[in-house]
C-alpha cells in the first residue's frame, strides 16, 4: 500500500509530539517527562509488525532505528537504551526508543504503568527536540 493511504493512530496522535519525517517514519516524542522516549512510526498502512514491510523497508527501519538511538544516546547521556516494537495496546507498527538511567522513576523494571506520565514543560520539550532534530537529519 503506498504511503498515501497512512496516517497516525489516535492514540499515537493523543501521546506525542511530532518532531519530524525520516525516509520511512514519523519521529515522535511521547508526552511523558519522566523519560527522554522516542517512537518511530513508519508509514505503510496496514503494517502491524516489523515483518509486515518489505525487506527494503526492514532494512530502513533498522537504519532509523540506529539513527534516532545514537542521537538519543548522545542527547541524554543515558545509562541504557531500551528499543521495542511492542504494538500491544496500539496495533499500528511503532518502536519505542526510551533513554534510561539508573535513577528513573522505573528502573530496572520496564516504564509502562511504573507512575503516571508527567506533563512536558514547554520550553525543556522545545530544547530536547531542537538538540536531536540536528543529529536525526531532520533539519
Amino acid at each position: 500500500m503506498p504511503a498515501s493511504d497512512w496516517s497516525l493512530h489516535p492514540q499515537l496522535l493523543k501521546d506525542t509530539i511530532e518532531m519530524g519525517e525520516l525516509p520511512l517514519s514519523r519521529v515522535l516524542v511521547i508526552k511523558d517527562a519522566n523519560y527522554p522516549w522516542l517512537l518511530l512510526v513508519p508509514r505503510r498502512a496496514g503494517a502491524v509488525e516489523i515483518i509486515d514491510l518489505d525487506e527494503v523497508a526492514q532494512a530502513q527501519l533498522m537504519t532509523e532505528i540506529g539513527r534516532v538511538s545514537r542521537a538519543l544516546k548522545e542527547v541524554t547521556r543515558c545509562d541504557k537504551l531500551n528499543v521495542a516494537a511492542l504494538g500491544n495496546a496500539v496495533p499500528q507498527l511503532h518502536v519505542h526508543i526510551i533513554a534510561r538511567r539508573i535513577n528513573d522513576a522505573a528502573w530496572p523494571r520496564p516504564v509502562w504503568g511504573v507512575v503516571p506520565p508527567l506533563p512536558h514543560d514547554p520550553q525543556e520539550v522545545a530544547d530536547f527536540i531542537g538538540a536531536l532534530r540536528g543529529k536525526i537529519w531532520l533539519d
